[in-house]
């Protein structure tokens, strides 16, 4: 590769290039109150569930729904998510969701930490099986992640600034005419 700009496939990181480092200067990271951060993420429609596979972080793609503040995701009845959470009751996952532009790298980021049980109400299996599709569509089980902890980011763009050498000479000469 030839060019001084590095892409790492699938991350979207680049190298310390001033094109890099002008686009980080227009944007910033503001936190998210809970409520706000759990109404983004029943906004989106999928996300990956963290959990514990033999000691090591393991990631799994799932689809979701936010029903009175607990995540509720389907998964196949022999994946490891299931696996572990029927073995442990109080298994603690993390579950993340995001909605960002890949060119504007602006949008938003949640991420749920909170202890994951199998649902086991008929009536409430039945309704999450009409209303989130499980993948792909064979044996599943519902799972409720009940969120702890609830965190959450936007990436948003910032207004652009005189530069520092211009605002001091506007703050040296307003001193200065203040004191005439």
């Amino acid at each position: 590769m030839t060019s001084s700009n590095h892409v790492f496939a699938g991350h979207g990181i680049c190298d310390a290039s001033s094109d890099a480092a002008d686009a980080a200067a227009d944007r910033a990271l503001v936190g998210i109150q809970r409520d706000e951060a759990l109404s983004l993420l029943a906004s989106a429609s999928y996300g990956r569930v963290v959990f514990t596979r033999d000691a090591l972080p393991a990631i799994r793609p799932v689809n979701h729904l936010v029903d009175g503040g607990v995540v509720v995701v389907r998964t196949q009845l022999v994946s490891r998510v299931t696996d572990k959470v029927r073995s442990d009751p109080d298994v603690v996952v993390a579950y993340e969701a995001d909605d960002i532009d890949p060119a504007s790298q602006m949008g938003w980021s949640v991420v749920v930490t909170g202890i994951a049980r199998p649902i086991t109400d008929p009536e409430r299996i039945a309704r999450y099986e009409k209303l989130l599709r499980a993948w792909p569509d064979r044996d599943v089980e519902v799972i409720g992640i009940e969120p702890t902890i609830v965190t959450g980011v936007r990436l948003v763009g910032v207004p652009d600034q005189e530069p520092a050498a211009g605002r001091r000479s506007s703050i040296e000469g307003s001193n200065l005419s203040a004191r005439s």
